[in-house]
């Protein structure tokens, strides 16, 4: 049931989300980058030094709720030391994508919020302050690619993660496990292991949480193919690119992991009343064997009990050639309210610059950190050997085309689909080649409708 209720409220949050394209004038989308000439660009500001006397209250939206009046309180009180007269607050908003979504519609979101990926980088004008050009900021900060459009930046990641997998160590210890999986049926093997020999769930899929399923969307590009052009250009013009290959690689393979685990009965019992807060103190505990997330998690699993040192993080288990690579991209990304006060807008890149280049966020977070150059993670040290590649861009004309593509043909957007495979393995009702069919069916019909040329 409450996935059903999910399905149907981010049904209506597509719904706004078309009508949010449809509403923006075309006078808005054309708006020039510098177009409130009082507001400087991001890199010429000096954190510390500028703005000194500076009086605004900004507001912040976030995801995190379970850190708002805890961490990122204290990151506020450290930034105010700065700048006493800068007041900053912060929302948590627990179904963050759709929410906002709805807020931007209406204007009532306060000065920054982290973008959701429901707007098109054409629509980024129509919402966002412009941060500064590309060439210029991609020079600093690690994944603005992914929020620019026509050379400029409308937002900046808050760091970056990388694609792979959860796990307990002590768990795999346990079960025997000496060496980590490289390919979709070692991983499933690993699994039966734990099953047999623990009494760990093998792998918890966090599925009622619904948001946690998009996760495996991820691995659709560079960890399953070793090609940082699949996604943004390659996978557009592919013919049935969800057919399964002698190498059990691409995206096919992604699936065909989760399909094996959910049918294979090695996952919890009821998905369905899974639950995600808790199951931090469960992977910690040694009560879970894996979770398939993204590398942000670790450091919320480490939190989460009393054996931090268990929680280790490996790359999802494809290989390409022999070879493993994952994903590196950006997590959700600042951006700035275009319709707030000039004061508001240089308190709030003021903050946010703070928070990238000065704060304690990333070590904290256990993320990449958003400037480049800066060390790794202690979360990624199991990737010796592993190629971290970044997606690239899409080409000319057709960065928003993967959008566009993947809600037209309703796969690898959003959480539903991958749940449909969950639910196909778990009550019996597909076999995975049928759901994949499906997909490619789905994903030709799109292709024709939007006029996208095939590669044969």
């Amino acid at each position: 049931m409450k996935a059903t209720k999910k399905l149907v409220s981010l049904g209506l949050a597509a719904a706004m989300v078309a009508s949010l394209t449809a509403c923006g004038s075309s006078d808005k989308g054309t708006e020039s980058a510098s177009a409130n000439k009082d507001v400087p660009s991001f890199d010429a500001l000096k954190v510390g030094e500028d703005y000194k006397d500076l009086k605004a209250d900004i507001k912040i939206l976030t995801n995190r709720t379970d850190i708002v009046d805890t961490t990122y309180k204290q990151y506020a009180e450290e930034f105010q030391k700065l700048y006493p007269n800068i007041n900053v607050t912060y929302e948590g908003i627990t179904d963050y994508a759709e929410t906002v979504t709805l807020r931007l519609t209406n204007g009532d979101w306060g000065d920054i919020c982290f973008i959701p990926d429901s707007v098109d980088k054409s629509e980024f004008s129509n919402y966002f302050t412009p941060l500064g050009d590309y060439a210029t900021l991609d020079a600093k900060y690690n994944y603005v690619t992914e929020k620019t459009y026509d050379d400029t930046v409308y937002g900046i990641p808050n760091g970056g993660t990388a694609g792979g997998i959860a796990y307990n160590k002590a768990v795999f210890e346990k079960a025997g496990i000496t060496t980590l999986p490289k390919t979709p049926d070692e991983f499933i093997d690993d699994l039966k292991l734990i099953k047999e020999k623990t009494d760990a769930i093998p792998m918890y899929t966090n599925f009622a949480a619904n948001w946690t399923m998009g996760a495996w969307n991820d691995y659709v590009g560079i960890a399953s193919n070793g090609d940082p052009d699949y996604k943004n250009n390659v996978l557009l013009h592919t013919e049935n690119p969800f057919t399964k290959n002698d190498e059990n690689s691409g995206p096919y393979a992604v699936y065909y992991t989760l399909y094996t685990a959910v049918a294979d009965k090695l996952v919890e019992d009821d998905p369905a009343s899974s639950d995600w807060e808790s199951s931090k103190k469960k992977i910690n505990d040694g009560e879970i064997g894996c979770m398939v997330l993204g590398s942000w998690c670790v450091q919320q699993f480490k939190d989460a009990g009393d054996h931090p040192d268990d929680i280790g993080y490996m790359p999802f288990p494809i290989s390409v050639n022999g070879k493993q690579s994952a994903a590196a991209g950006g997590n959700y990304a600042y951006a700035v309210n275009k319709d707030s006060s000039t004061d508001n807008q240089i308190a709030s890149m003021l903050y946010i610059k703070w928070l990238l280049e000065d704060s304690t966020i990333f070590a904290d977070e256990g993320s990449i950190p958003a400037l480049k150059g800066a060390d790794l993670p202690d979360a990624l040290s199991e990737f010796q050997g592993v190629e971290l590649l970044t997606n690239n861009a899409a080409a000319k004309g057709e960065e928003d085309l993967y959008d566009k593509l993947t809600n037209e043909a309703e796969v690898l957007s959003g959480n539903d689909p991958v749940c449909e495979v969950l639910e196909a393995a778990l009550y019996g009702q597909q076999s995975l080649d049928d759901v994949m069919n499906e997909w490619n069916d789905k994903w030709t019909t799109a292709q024709q409708s939007l006029g996208i040329e095939v590669n044969k």
